[in-house]
C-alpha cells in the first residue's frame, strides 16, 4: 500500500523519543507528512528505502503544524534535493515555519538543546532556513477542504489547538486518518493531544468534531503510531471531552 508510517528514533532533550512521520505515493507524486528533528536525512532515507520509495523521488512535503519534532529535518531534505520539492502547511502556522515569528513553544534554550548534536554546516542551514530574512520555507498554503492529488485523494483538516495551524490529513483510499499531534497513542489507547505541549486544550478537542464526517478505520498518530479498534468511537468519545 502506497502509504507509510515511518520510524524514527531521535534524539530530544532529556531522552530519546520515536516519532512516526508519513510517506504517501502513487507514480508521479511522493508526499512526506512531516520532517522529524533537526539533523542529517540517512535516517529518513533508510525509511524511504524501506518503503521501496528512493527519497530522490521526493517533491512535496506537508507539515502538520510548526513544532520542531516536526519542521526540524526540513532544512537538510531541501538541502539534499535533487529537485523542487513543495512544501505545505496551513496559514496560521506559516509565520512560524517561515522563521517570521519565534517558534510558540520553543525558547532560545530549549532550541540550542536541539541543536548540540549538530554539524557546523547543518547548524548553518538550520539557522538561515528559519531567519526572517531568508526565503519562504512554505511555498503553498493549506486550508480546511483542500484535496491533495496524491494516491486516490489527501483531504486536509484544520484542527487548531495544539497549535493554530495544525492539521490532520485524511487518505481516502485506506481510511486513515494521519494525525499529527492532534492525538496520540499511548499503551494501545488513542488519547488526545499532550496537554504539556497543547496550549488551547478545549480547542484541541473540539477539533476532533471535525473528524466525524470522515470513515476512519485507522489513525496514524505522530507520537505512538497505529490505532486501528473503532477509530471514529473513540474519537467521538475524545471530542466530547471539550
Amino acid at each position: 500500500m502506497p502509504l507509510v508510517k515511518l520510524e524514527l528514533d531521535m534524539s530530544a532533550p532529556g531522552k530519546p523519543i520515536s516519532i512516526h512521520p508519513t510517506l504517501v505515493w502513487d507514480e508521479k507524486t511522493v508526499v512526506l507528512v512531516d520532517t522529524g528533528m533537526p539533523g542529517p536525512t540517512h535516517k529518513l532515507r533508510e525509511q524511504f528505502e524501506k518503503a521501496g520509495v528512493p527519497l530522490e523521488r521526493l517533491n512535496q512535503i506537508v507539515l502538520t503544524h510548526q513544532d520542531i519534532d516536526h519542521i526540524g529535518g526540513l532544512p537538510e531534505l531541501l538541502h539534499e534535493a535533487k529537485t523542487a520539492v513543495e512544501v505545505r502547511a496551513h496559514p496560521a502556522d506559516k509565520p512560524y515555519i517561515d522563521g517570521v515569528k519565534p517558534l510558540i513553544k520553543l525558547n532560545a534554550e530549549r532550541l540550542s538543546a536541539f541543536m548540540q548534536g549538530l554539524s557546523a554546516e547543518e547548524r548553518l542551514r538550520f539557522e538561515r532556513a528559519f531567519s526572517p530574512s531568508a526565503r519562504p520555507n512554505v511555498t503553498r498554503i493549506l486550508e480546511d477542504g483542500d484535496q491533495l492529488n496524491v494516491d486516490g485523494g489527501l483531504t486536509v483538516i484544520h484542527t487548531p489547538g495544539h497549535t493554530p495551524g495544525h492539521i490532520c490529513l485524511y487518505h481516502h483510499r485506506s481510511k486513515t486518518l494521519i494525525a499529527g499531534d492532534a492525538m496520540i497513542v499511548n499503551g494501545g489507547r488513542l488519547l488526545g493531544p499532550n496537554p504539556a505541549v497543547t496550549p488551547d486544550m478545549n480547542s484541541a478537542l473540539r477539533s476532533l468534531r471535525k473528524l466525524a464526517s470522515f470513515d476512519i478505520q485507522s489513525v496514524i498518530c505522530y507520537h505512538g503510531g497505529w490505532y486501528r479498534e473503532n477509530a471514529n468511537e473513540r474519537i467521538a468519545e475524545l471530542a466530547s471531552e471539550a
